[in-house]
């Protein structure tokens, strides 16, 4: 009998707009494995059923990414948490081993962290701003409050307030988070005086939504970083852009934690080469030069 390609994948929903195949099966291609990596957008009341089937013996499933909605609320399918990931309190990267186990581990973090230094970006004493509270914005946040190079102030905004509150109060107790200030407009995020703004939200994903932060609180000289890269510029990063600001969308994060995410389902370091071709299929998929 043949053997069954062993398959990866994410969950998530929508997942209309994620590269992560593409990436992913461009890797499996350089490294010639027999795997295929696919999107599985699941509905909430689809989760239960969709992780008792993972932990079939028969499942073909050996490994998966998490998305937005779902970073936290897979925490209760793992068997063990990476100490990274028990910290954050969430999980984008899933390893199932052999005899079917679930491992949940965050390669968002470092993933961000890699790409920030990628972009020579040093965090030490610099004034962040933050918009919105989801998944990355936990990962992002625990990751800038344990490195050595902690920044002076991050300030966090998200319209929902309860949703900043429960956040921080979640990392409170796990993490020293001392430097940052949750508030309760776009305005007090006091923008013009930040070295790094991030956009964690969905904002600027369709080509109807607006920016969230008006062009003329942009300068040049700090960084203005928006998680989204599929479209490759949302209107922030153009006003940003517009104004002088060093841009970046989440592409390289994108890479970086899939890069991690490979190694973790590998159990091993992915040679250079390999890297190169998944970075090169994602630039290919958005039209970069």
């Amino acid at each position: 009998m043949e053997e069954q390609k062993a398959i990866y994948g994410i969950i998530g929903n929508p997942l209309g707009h994620s590269l992560s195949p593409v990436m992913h099966n461009a890797a499996f291609q350089a490294l010639d494995v027999d795997a295929e990596y696919k999107l599985f957008p699941l509905k909430e009341d689809q989760l239960d059923e969709f992780f008792k089937d993972l932990k079939k013996e028969d499942s073909p499933i050996f490994g998966l990414n998490v998305t937005v909605p779902y970073k936290e609320h897979v925490f209760q399918y793992m068997d063990r948490l990476s100490p990274l990931a028990e910290k954050i309190g969430a999980v984008n990267t899933i390893f199932i081993s052999k005899n079917r186990e679930l491992i949940g581990y965050n390669t968002d973090a470092p993933g961000f962290m890699a790409h920030l230094a990628e972009l020579q970006f040093n965090t030490a004493d610099k004034r962040i701003a933050i918009l919105g509270a989801g998944g990355s914005t936990r990962a992002i946040l625990t990751a800038l409050c344990m490195i050595p190079e902690r920044p002076r102030i991050i300030k966090i905004y998200n319209r929902t307030t309860s949703k900043v509150d429960e956040l921080l109060s979640d990392l409170k107790v796990k993490i020293n988070i001392d430097v940052v200030e949750p508030v309760i407009s776009i305005d007090d995020l006091d923008i013009p005086g930040c070295d790094l703004l991030i956009n964690t939200t969905s904002v600027g994903m369709s080509k109807e939504d607006p920016s969230l932060v008006e062009e003329d609180l942009l300068r040049p000289g700090m960084l203005v970083y928006d998680l989204i890269y599929n479209p490759p510029e949302t209107p922030l990063l153009k006003f940003a852009r517009n104004q002088g600001a060093l841009t970046a969308n989440g592409l390289g994060m994108l890479y970086y934690q899939g890069v991690m995410a490979l190694q973790r389902w590998a159990e091993t370091e992915i040679d250079e080469s390999v890297k190169y071709q998944m970075r090169l299929a994602l630039e290919e998929a958005l039209g970069y030069e």
